[in-house]
């Protein structure tokens, strides 16, 4: 049902792991100036790296002894998963969002980018399972089940448009 939902937002993206964010996303000031144009998370090795969202594998394989995924997403915008142990994917696989695009080392790298190059700061377009609050009786009637936790993120982006 998540997905579902999921789908329906503008640009909302699953994260790719449930783990801590080492390093933050930092513009860089120009396209050659220095920034970290994406996230770090830090992981047990061979945690299964999952895609954010739907999309076709666009390059699959390692660069200067490290080895990326990278999937254009059906909003046009182009997903990095890079410092991965290992992935069994190729260029043009398609992948389901949530589906594993291969298991991480002990970091892992996620970056997004416009369909023009442009890095976008991924932490605002990932969605936070939330729940509703609920009251809970104290006379010892049954409480109702709670309600599915649903997907939001903080910010959008439009397909290929900037942040709101």
């Amino acid at each position: 049902m998540w997905m579902l939902l999921l789908s329906l937002l503008p640009t909302c993206y699953l994260p790719p792991v449930a783990a801590p964010i080492v390093v933050p996303f930092e513009a860089p000031a120009c396209p050659f100036c220095p920034g970290q144009r994406g996230l770090e998370y830090e992981l047990s090795p061979g945690t299964p790296v999952r895609a954010a969202a739907p999309g076709v594998v666009t390059f699959a394989g390692i660069v200067v002894g490290v080895r990326y995924v990278v999937v254009r997403h059906d909003d046009s915008n182009s997903a990095t998963y890079g410092m991965l142990r290992r992935s069994e994917l190729a260029a043009g696989d398609r992948v389901a969002a949530g589906a594993v695009v291969g298991s991480a080392s002990d970091r892992l790298y996620f970056g997004l980018k416009r369909p023009d190059g442009e890095p976008l700061d991924p932490t605002g377009l990932l969605a936070v399972a939330t729940r509703r609050a609920r009251l809970i009786p104290t006379d010892g009637t049954p409480s109702r089940p709670a309600t599915q936790r649903l997907p939001s993120c903080p910010a959008s982006v439009p397909r290929g448009g900037s942040p709101r």
